[in-house]
């Protein structure tokens, strides 16, 4: 099963509606996918959950447990004053260190409001997987001016949705 994760912890996120709009993309493909909300992440779980807390949080526990038995997983990045959200980067540092994530495989959705579709962001993060071992599928599509490409919480640029269903091909194949 591929695990969709929602990059932000942004209420009613349009990460959140690229998510569902990717899991519907996976589900015509016959593929099952899970979506993960970083906002259903514990309130506290920056001081329950890292570091020497490591464990000792139930809810941030099950989040976990999910991203350790995933094999494959797309994730959904904003941008966010030029890189990825901040809640992203503690979500990962509190996975184990290095197994979560070492060979493993990721597909990474870049979407902005500005004309970068969030490329930089991708850039960050990239190299952060490629630190703790993942492979990451080379086909980042980068979705700029995101509120002007969607209607109804649809995408409605052809042009994006063609690069979301190419990716999710490669990802089933990579």
């Amino acid at each position: 099963m591929i695990k969709i994760v929602v990059g932000t912890n942004r209420k009613n996120s349009v990460s959140r509606q690229i998510a569902q709009q990717m899991q519907s993309i996976l589900l015509e493909k016959g593929a099952e996918s899970e979506i993960l909300e970083l906002e259903q992440l514990p309130a506290d779980f920056i001081e329950t959950a890292l570091y020497e807390n490591s464990g000792k949080n139930e809810a941030y526990n099950a989040f976990h447990d999910k991203m350790v038995e995933g094999k494959k997983y797309i994730f959904i990045v904003p941008e966010y004053n030029g890189s990825f959200p901040g809640i992203l980067k503690t979500f990962i540092d509190g996975m184990t260190y290095p197994n979560t994530f070492r060979n493993k495989k990721a597909a990474i959705v870049g979407i902005s409001s500005g004309v970068g579709g969030g490329g930089i962001a991708l850039s960050h993060l990239t190299d952060i997987f490629h630190y703790l071992g993942m492979h990451v599928l080379a086909l980042k599509p980068k979705l700029a001016k995101i509120e002007q490409n969607m209607s109804d919480n649809l995408l409605t640029n052809k042009l994006y949705l063609e690069l979301l269903h190419t990716q999710a091909d490669m990802l089933l194949e990579f």
